[in-house]
């Protein structure tokens, strides 16, 4: 009778081991995103210049904490780059209180970080679903400069967004195909952050699963007044990443 109870005892401490792992989850990944860059900005609605802002290599990371717990949401907290530089000739163009004629050289950096609590509203082995909200906080540093003439505008601020991600696996391949996106429109703001894209699960194992991604990625920032800040631009390109699950 005693090792009955001994080993249903045992038993149950593995099962709930094995559920702990399933239930609980901490997600580290990253990607490199290969980016072309194109639009326009400015600190006034009506003067926004385009300058031919050069294709770059970005980096974006994340790590996401999932539980148990109900109605408490999950999180997840998101970093990318956007850094780019270009040139043009403009004609009469005021950028911050100074006025440019001729040639023009910019360099353009942003940085974001999202900060995301979301729920898992369908999870299993063939499909996923979670929706959630979206704080994005943008740090953005723009420079002019035309000979010893420059000027610099700081933008930061942090907008609300949609969240939507959905994971499909493709039984007995290890492939799975997934879509995510965070999303805002109103008045004449309009920004949309998605990517889609397959997964290949490279290891799997009770201690740490890792996943290979590819896909592609665009982003849209139609901004208006963003600490002075308007701009109509477009970022998009294909990746590649990983993701490790602890």
């Amino acid at each position: 009778m005693k090792k009955i109870l001994l080993a249903t005892a045992i038993s149950a401490v593995l099962s709930t081991s094995a559920q702990a792992d399933t239930l609980l989850g901490l997600y580290v990944g990253g990607q490199i995103w290969a980016t072309e860059a194109s639009g326009t900005f400015g600190d006034n609605d009506n003067s926004q210049a385009d300058f031919n802002l050069a294709d770059q290599e970005q980096g974006s990371f994340y790590a996401a904490f999932e539980h148990p717990l109900p109605l408490i949401p999950n999180i997840k907290i998101a970093r990318t780059t956007l850094d780019t530089d270009g040139a043009t000739t403009l004609s009469n163009f005021e950028f911050q209180d100074v006025s440019y004629n001729g040639e023009v050289s910019t360099t353009f950096d942003l940085t974001y970080t999202d900060y995301t609590l979301y729920y898992e509203v369908f999870d299993n082995d063939l499909i996923s679903i979670d929706f959630g909200f979206t704080g994005r906080d943008f740090d953005t540093d723009i420079k002019l400069t035309q000979g010893s003439s420059s000027s610099r505008l700081g933008a930061s601020g942090i907008v609300p967004m949609l969240y939507a991600y959905t994971n499909v696996g493709l039984p007995w391949t290890g492939f799975n195909v997934f879509g995510e996106g965070n999303f805002l429109s109103f008045d004449d703001n309009s920004l949309y952050d998605f990517q889609v894209g397959i997964s290949y699960e490279l290891i799997e194992n009770l201690a740490v699963d890792v996943n290979l991604t590819l896909g592609y990625r665009a982003v849209q920032l139609e901004i208006e007044d963003l600490d002075d800040l308007h701009s109509a631009l477009d970022f998009k390109g294909v990746f590649a990443g990983a993701v490790v699950h602890f």
